[in-house]
């Protein structure tokens, strides 16, 4: 099982968020929860990429075309640490 850690201002990122937006996360969470971001890989829908540049060391996963969430695996280990869920804009470093 992987752990998930979210950031304080997530809950109010997903409160703006459209409630397509707030469910395909929590299906999003239960993927990691179950098998990492290794499962996600497995979804074509979600486009789990490695980020470049200012967010190298970043994942991104792609919750409609608009919306992604950014995370990030600490060490190797079996702990997901989500930044932000936002609409696609990559440039913002919060």
């Amino acid at each position: 099982m992987w752990t998930i850690f979210e950031h304080k201002k997530l809950d109010k990122q997903l409160s703006k968020a459209p409630i397509e937006i707030q469910k395909r996360y929590e299906k999003w969470k239960d993927i990691v929860e179950l098998s990492g971001p290794s499962g996600l890989k497995l979804i074509r829908g979600f486009n789990d990429e490695a980020l470049s540049g200012n967010w190298k060391g970043f994942r991104s996963s792609r919750l409609n075309q608009q919306y992604r969430i950014i995370y990030s695996v600490k060490n190797g280990e079996m702990v997901v640490h989500v930044l932000e869920v936002s609409p696609h804009d990559y440039r913002r470093r919060s």
